[in-house]
């Protein structure tokens, strides 16, 4: 099973539905022990930095994530997700995130329309597991106004250009993420989400 983690700012649904097409079980969670049995957890997002980090603690996630990815087993991250990966945010203020991977998160530069949102290509820098199928250059959605950015250069697996170069997709060691939604990018999306539930070890079901 892979759980999608419920934490009051998330388009769980939507995921879950996705994980559907790719027939991999794939249920909601909400409390950090319903985790204890799932192959593979992501962490989806909408909403505000700070707001998310406050659900994330006042739930007992941050800790219970923590001890996930400790574990070994596969951890995403999608859109917000992927950014409260990271150390921290200058989103409406400083706020720190759960800094499993080095970085920060930025707001886009004003010379760009902010948010970001639309399709938009996202260029292959190294091969992994996560982007077998899906070509360079493939498009893929995004809704968003910060972006990652890692101050390990070798974790970025896809950079997509908004007024300059950004990380759209990283992995390092059994933590992936995506900038953009998947779940909402047809058929690369769901190849991502079908490469993702490989990793977790956790089976197709016909």
């Amino acid at each position: 099973m892979i759980a999608i983690i419920d934490y009051g700012l998330s388009n769980l649904r939507s995921v879950q539905r996705a994980f559907a097409q790719c027939a991999v079980d794939a249920q909601i969670v909400s409390a950090p022990d319903e985790l204890r049995d799932a192959r593979g957890a992501v962490l989806p997002g909408v909403g505000a930095f700070g707001q998310a980090m406050r659900n994330l603690r006042e739930r007992g996630f941050a800790d219970a994530i923590e001890a996930f990815v400790a574990s070994g087993r596969a951890f995403g991250g999608i859109c917000l997700g992927m950014q409260l990966l990271f150390e921290s945010s200058e989103e409406l203020g400083q706020h720190a995130g759960l800094g499993l991977l080095t970085g920060e998160v930025r707001r886009f530069k004003y010379e760009v329309l902010v948010p970001h949102i639309g399709w938009n290509q996202i260029h292959v820098k190294r091969c992994t597991t996560l982007l077998e199928g899906v070509p360079d250059a493939s498009y893929a959605y995004f809704v968003h106004s910060y972006y990652c950015a890692p101050r390990d250069a070798a974790i970025v697996c896809a950079t997509t250009d908004y007024g300059g170069d950004f990380a759209s997709v990283v992995a390092r060691n059994n933590i992936y993420a995506f900038q953009f939604h998947p779940e909402k990018s047809q058929r690369v999306g769901l190849q991502m989400l079908n490469n993702f539930a490989r990793l977790a070890g956790e089976p197709r079901h016909a």
